[in-house]
């Protein structure tokens, strides 16, 4: 009932606009007031034109909710009658045809709204003869047959309505030549097939409803309809892909079909998004808890999928969210006490999944078992008559302190890839896993990896997930060497274009013989979480396995693509076309420090020690500064956070001493954003550190990099850039600044230079200070 409103207020919005342009009453001709007891006539009396006859005055009756006549210049412009609703089908006497013929008579008619009149028969292609329609709404009837293609010769037509009739076959293309359509409205009848693809060339559209119908395959691309508010989809066989929609979508209805896919990242940037009901469909992969706090969402229906998930306590939700259903996943965690609120208006659902909350609750094995069932079938280009599949060992162990069951993994073996072998190299072959098995499970089982990056929605980004190698090699075109990106430690890196048309980069990690997936299990957890604005995210893995003995031979690590080169390319590079304002840079040394900050605390256990160079950050398309490379520990035998567990006060004094190593190297990075000349050597470090110390004194020449001395830069902003330059560059690290530290000093040299921007001050030279700085 509520989805139907937002299309109902839409309607009225139009046909009061419409009646505006359109009312003003005059004496109508007198064929025109035949025509209209023609209607009657052919109408057979009905209660709501009882009192017409040939002394009515037709343009002076007042408007009501079942009849409204608009004259214009002595012509009808708009007819609305609304009959009682199930009223029984017209006599078989009454013919359609003639019924049109009839209305054909009314050439300036620009709205027809005949509903509930128990009108009957196909839809006459003579509909063509009403040029002049602009709002056309035939719902409640009993119109059967086919759509009319002359349909789309009524060029006029913003509003058209057949809702509630016995419609089949399929939707003309010709609808997509409607320009002017902003509302399709065909729900309850019994359309079927594939939607044309014409619909997306219909640009003023702004109400799609097709409910209810029997329409099948997927949704063609409708996110060029940049006016689109509503979709309406329910009880339909669409599917199995998410549609693609226009970011001004208000209310996505998709209950009751056929779609398999997971829910697109894409879903939470729709920020006038108020209904969303995506229930009964076989929806996959992880429910984003962001969706409850999306900025304009009032209703969220999930219920009866299979997603999968975390909640936690502290999940926050919109305000206005009144009506929110879970139920029937495979949700697990805690239910968020936002949701539990005693608010009167608030409607909540959560049953049959694995919450701690509620009673109607599964076990959370419950969860995991299901999820692993959905998530491991055998990839569907393997499964041919000669492939040669063999299926591994189900695994089986108990550990001692009552853990009874400990793992299951399923191995699906793929096809012999000798060609893929070298004549020195063991054949291997490739299994796929699911993100939602007993390694990922593990990584929300501790309430210390409950960390904002769990929480994060607003990135853009796919979830986490596992690729197949067949994923993989499609990307990169079998690892072309066109798509080859250079070495790394350990292996090569390439740049891949998936299925949908997004870039990522893939690293191919070469592992040493006798370890097994599980051997990397913690590893990738961590991964799994390094998702921040400021940092280059992961968004899966593949693990590659030897045939012989099911150790790992390669991981394939897959990170977002970041478009912009590298930050030195903005900087020091002499053949750069245009170099980063200070305000960039100073924006640029701000997300590398708050990049590094959630390194080391927005992770258990951190990363330090990432040896953090200027060619590691990366630009993105706005300029955003990415870090590339951390230390990620899956090439080392000793694991950080068993180190931690065992040495725990040995690990704190450790990382704080990482740490001081990761502040040395920003400042190498700062040294090279302030004097815009590339440090390469140790001894660069120490020359250009002390020239600049000296400079910034007034004592010597002038290091800082010409375009910022050019440019409308503080002094006081520089100064403190430089100073916290300097600091990171003591030689004890005891000395130098805390992560902390050196972020409140960029964020104050941020501020002050925003302010002087703010002023209409002319440009000083940075090299004029209040005062000298200290620098030891």
């Amino acid at each position: 009932m509520g989805e139907e409103l937002g299309v109902e207020k839409l309607l009225v919005l139009f046909l009061v606009l419409i009646s505006m342009r359109y009312s003003e009453s005059e004496e109508l001709q007198s064929s025109q007031v035949q025509t209209l007891l023609r209607i009657q006539h052919l109408l057979n009396y009905p209660t709501t034109l009882s009192s017409w006859n040939n002394k009515t005055d037709f343009c002076k009756i007042e408007p009501s909710l079942t009849l409204t006549v608009v004259c214009y210049d002595e012509n009808i412009t708009q007819l609305h009658i609304i009959g009682r609703k199930g009223t029984s089908p017209l006599p078989r006497n009454f013919s359609i045809r003639s019924f049109l013929n009839v209305l054909s008579k009314l050439p300036s008619l620009k709205v027809l709204r005949l509903v509930s009149l128990g009108l009957w028969g196909p839809l006459p292609g003579k509909l063509s003869r009403l040029s002049a329609l602009e709002i056309l709404d035939l719902s409640s009837n009993y119109f059967h047959s086919g759509i009319p293609e002359t349909v789309s010769s009524l060029t006029q037509l913003q509003t058209f309505v057949l809702d509630g009739n016995r419609l089949t076959g399929r939707i003309p293309d010709g609808l997509g030549s409607l320009s002017a359509l902003a509302v399709l409205s065909l729900k309850s009848n019994s359309l079927d097939g594939t939607l044309p693809d014409t619909l997306r060339d219909l640009n003023n559209l702004r109400i799609l409803s097709l409910s209810k119908n029997n329409f099948s395959g997927d949704v063609p691309d409708l996110s060029s309809l940049q006016n689109l508010q509503v979709l309406e989809l329910e009880d339909n066989f669409f599917g199995p892909k998410f549609p693609q929609i226009g970011s001004k979508i208000e209310s996505i209805a998709l209950r009751n079909n056929k779609f398999t896919a997971s829910i697109p990242e894409k879903v939470q940037t729709y920020y006038q998004l108020e209904h969303f009901d995506i229930s009964s469909n076989n929806f996959l992969g992880p429910f984003p808890p962001s969706l409850l706090s999306m900025s304009s969402i009032t209703y969220l229906n999930v219920a009866g999928n299979k997603l999968t998930g975390m909640l936690f306590e502290d999940n926050p939700c919109n305000t206005e969210l009144d009506f929110v259903d879970l139920s029937a996943n495979l949700l697990t965690g805690t239910l968020p006490s936002c949701l539990l609120s005693s608010s009167r208006n608030k409607i909540v659902h959560f049953s049959n999944n694995c919450l701690a909350t509620g009673d109607d609750q599964h076990p959370i094995s419950f969860c995991r078992n299901e999820a692993l069932a959905v998530g491991v079938l055998p990839h569907p280009q393997r499964q041919k008559p000669a492939s040669k599949v063999i299926l591994a060992l189900i695994i089986c162990g108990s550990i001692t302190g009552g853990v009874i069951l400990i793992c299951l993994t399923i191995l699906i073996v793929k096809s012999f890839l000798a060609k893929k072998a070298s004549a020195k190299s063991t054949p291997t072959r490739f299994i796929s896993e699911d993100a939602s098995s007993s390694y990922i499970s593990k990584l929300f089982t501790d309430p210390r990896y409950i960390t904002q990056a769990m929480k994060l929605g607003a990135l853009s980004l796919p979830s986490y997930r596992i690729f197949s190698l067949e994923e993989l090699e499609a990307a990169t075109n079998n690892f072309d060497t066109t798509n080859f990106m250079g070495e790394i430690p350990n292996g090569q890196m390439y740049r891949g274009k998936m299925t949908d048309g997004s870039y990522v980069t893939i690293r191919c990690l070469v592992m040493k013989r006798s370890n097994t997936s599980q051997t990397f299990m913690h590893h990738i957890e961590l991964i799994s979480k390094l998702r921040h604005q400021h940092l280059v995210s992961a968004l899966g893995h593949c693990f590659q396995f030897y045939l012989d003995d099911s150790s790992v031979s390669r991981i394939f690590l897959v990170f977002e693509y970041v478009p912009n080169g590298t930050l030195r390319r903005w900087i020091s590079d002499k053949h750069a076309r245009r170099k980063l304002t200070w305000t960039q840079r100073i924006a640029a040394s701000t997300g590398v420090a708050k990049g590094l900050q959630f390194l080391h605390n927005g992770i258990i256990p951190g990363l330090f020690s990432n040896n953090l160079k200027i060619t590691d950050i990366l630009l993105d398309q706005n300029l955003v500064a990415k870090i590339s490379t951390y230390n990620l520990p899956i090439l080392s035998k000793n694991i950080r956070k068993e180190y931690c567990q065992t040495f725990p006060v040995g690990c704190n004094r450790r990382e704080n001493y990482e740490e001081k190593l990761d502040v040395y190297d920003f400042g190498v990075i700062l040294l090279e954003i302030i004097t815009g000349r590339q440090i390469n050597t140790k001894n660069d470090i120490l020359l250009l550190r002390n020239q600049l110390q000296v400079s910034i004194a007034g004592n010597g020449v002038n290091v800082v990099d010409v375009t910022i001395r050019r440019s409308s830069c503080s002094g006081e902003s520089l100064r403190t850039m430089v100073e916290m330059c300097c600091r990171c560059l003591y030689e004890d690290p005891v000395d130098r600044p805390s992560m902390e530290d050196l972020l409140w000093n960029l964020q104050f040299a941020a501020q002050v230079q925003d302010d002087y921007h703010s002023t209409d001050a002319s440009p000083i030279s940075p090299l004029q200070p209040s005062g000298q700085l200290v620098i030891q």
